[in-house]
């Protein structure tokens, strides 16, 4: 068992053999945050922070070692020392291109979780040594009215986004398959020391972008949800409903996630297949949350709804194919819906609560070495059910 996350799946690699224990490094950043609140050198000044990481120069490219620097810690900022990133979907379809081009030599990254090392002279809500997280959003106007919401990222002048994105000073954002990142303190994650850290690190996008149409389509107790698709968002959107109460049926085209749908709470779980299953299932669901991320037939989900039901799609960014039958809508009073992730008071309210109720994603815990593989096998669906990134196996 890992003794740094208590994860038995965890097999770590031989600190001996490299040279590099956790001992030392935990001692190395002490004497980083040690050395003054904000970095005072002149060639950090000059420089910024290096860091190393792994990163992409062209669509479909794979990902190698890439050095870089971040930033100089402003009086906001905080530097986290990372121990662990997850790898989600996005970051496969970003790398891919199926967003849009690739800005510049890019780190990808968003579900990154580790310690402060450093802060700025003006941050109060970290100290040296806290454990933090950072999601998908690093910035935003702060003024406009879904800023002032707490719905950064429909910011009306752009959210700043974790990576592939520019800052509010015209730097490229590096994302999380690094050692380090600096971040606004204001949107950095509080993390409990009682977390276990390498399966809490999903949560920072698949925990938030399930928990956010939750909230805001108002799942609760004894409604009937569905849920389409159980793979790094699902399962953890499994856990979710079943926390709230609600009964859940799991709609997957994979035979072998039968059996893990009702060990996550499920009470049927339906292969896309069984036409049978849809017939009797018709106008029964309350609420159905979808986390596929390629265009599908949302037709037959549709006709599963009951009067006045919802499904909402947080997933999908291309046209879905085929188009949706009017009818569908129309003959049911049944609204079609999206939601993207949610604002940072909303992400730490969701880490609080699984941390609170002990829920966590099923993670498999890879060397950065393997991030290659772990993409093509994400795409395969071959994962149970997010890979997270032992950062400690970044060498510098």
């Amino acid at each position: 068992m890992c003794t740094r996350c208590d994860n038995p799946a965890h097999l770590p690699t031989d600190e001996s053999a490299t040279g590099h224990t956790r001992r030392a490094v935990v001692a190395g950043s002490a004497a980083l945050a040690s050395t003054a609140l904000l970095p005072s050198t002149a060639s950090a000044q000059a420089n910024g922070i290096p860091a190393v990481g792994y990163a992409v120069d062209a669509l479909n490219a794979p990902l190698k070692p890439f050095s870089f620097t971040r930033r100089n810690l402003r009086a906001d900022d905080i530097l986290i020392d990372i121990q662990f990133a997850g790898i989600c979907h996005s970051d496969i379809h970003t790398v891919n291109g199926d967003w849009g081009a690739l800005a510049y030599k890019m780190v990808p990254g968003h579900e990154i979780l580790g310690r402060v090392a450093a802060v700025g002279s003006s941050v109060s809500r970290f100290k040296v040594g806290d454990y933090a997280g950072v999601g998908c959003l690093v910035d935003s106007c702060g003024r406009c009215e879904y800023c002032r919401k707490g719905m950064e990222p429909y910011c009306e002048q752009g959210a700043t986004f974790t990576y592939n994105s520019k800052d509010r000073y015209g730097a490229n954002t590096q994302g999380g398959y690094a050692n380090r990142i600096v971040v606004k303190d204001s949107f950095a994650i509080r993390i409990s020391e009682r977390a276990n850290m390498a399966a809490t690190t999903p949560l920072l996008c698949a925990g938030i972008t399930t928990f956010s149409p939750m909230e805001h389509w108002k799942v609760e107790k004894g409604q009937k949800v569905g849920l389409v698709g159980m793979g790094g968002l699902g399962h953890v959107a499994v856990k979710l409903f079943k926390d709230r109460g609600a009964d859940v049926t799991v709609f997957t085209t994979s035979p072998g996630k039968v059996a893990d749908a009702r060990r996550f709470g499920a009470s049927e779980a339906v292969l896309w297949s069984d036409k049978a299953a849809f017939g009797r299932m018709k106008r029964q669901f309350d609420y159905i949350l979808s986390t596929v991320p390629q265009p599908f037939d949302v037709n037959p989900f549709l006709e599963l709804l009951t009067i006045d039901g919802t499904m909402t799609t947080v997933g999908v960014f291309a046209p879905l194919t085929p188009g949706v039958n009017g009818a569908n809508l129309v003959q049911g009073r049944r609204a079609l819906t999206g939601s993207w992730i949610g604002g940072i008071a909303e992400t730490q309210a969701v880490i609080d609560h699984c941390v609170e109720r002990g829920i966590t994603a099923d993670v498999e815990i890879i060397p950065i070495t393997r991030v290659n593989e772990a993409y093509k096998r994400v795409v395969s669906k071959d994962v149970r059910y997010r890979y997270v990134i032992d950062m400690s196996t970044l060498r510098a």
